[in-house]
């Protein structure tokens, strides 16, 4: 049944070759599922100011896949931009520090993108596919210790700045008629994670800092709208 299935989309594609334009003025409006998988690193863990060997953190994907949405208009053919979002992901923290490695926290975020991108074929071709770059605002937000670090060492005030970064995609529209794309696309995001919190393990709270790249790759499957 699956083989079925998969050989009549196949032969849906290939009869559909509907000249349809990415004209100037067009707006084509994606929706999908997106999944982040994180690339990260990290400063040492600076502890009152002092950097700590051995210390770091890093971030694994937490709430990995997501609902996706994004619209480009077509400033002139070939050449679009396009603003683009996810619903939030959640990303978990795990510190390594003194030789003990610990859930340290969790945060998370919204990355909305700006885009300009570059369609490489005839406008009028059913195939598009097509390079981007532009810049993500990241925002940080519901910032939480864990218990463990709570009862074990006294954390507390944690703090995840807002940053923003580069993001690069590649990515394509298939035309299945004049209203109805499919689209797959890759990105590298470049996003950074300044977090500062307080520890009380040694008489008074001292103040932890560390900066993280979180640099997660996405992979985004949908449909568009061209209007």
């Amino acid at each position: 049944m699956r083989q079925q299935v998969l050989a009549a989309a196949i032969a849906a594609l290939s009869l559909s070759g509907v000249a349809v334009a990415h004209e100037a003025g067009d707006i084509v409006l994606r929706v999908g599922v997106t999944y982040a998988d994180p690339d990260t690193s990290s400063s040492k863990i600076k502890v009152n100011g002092v950097s700590q060997p051995g210390s770091g953190v890093s971030a694994d994907g937490g709430d990995k896949t997501q609902f996706g949405l994004g619209a480009t208009y077509m400033v002139m053919p070939h050449f679009g931009l396009e603003v683009a979002a996810t619903t939030p992901f959640t990303h978990k923290f795990k510190s390594k520090y003194d030789g003990i490695n610990y859930s340290n926290a969790k945060a998370s975020r919204l990355s909305p993108t700006i885009s300009a991108q570059y369609f490489f074929l005839d406008p009028k071709s059913s195939f598009q596919p097509y390079v981007g770059l532009g810049v993500n605002y990241t925002m940080f937000y519901n910032e939480k210790l864990s218990d463990e670090a709570k009862r074990d060492y006294g954390a507390n005030s944690l703090k995840v700045k807002n940053s923003v970064g580069l993001v690069a995609q590649v990515g394509m529209d298939y035309k299945i008629n004049e209203r109805l794309i499919v689209n797959a696309s890759v990105q590298k995001m470049s996003i950074s994670a300044k977090a500062s919190w307080k520890e009380n393990w040694g008489g008074g709270d001292e103040k932890m800092k560390v900066d993280m790249d979180v640099n997660p790759w996405v992979y985004s499957l949908g449909i568009g709208f061209k209007f």
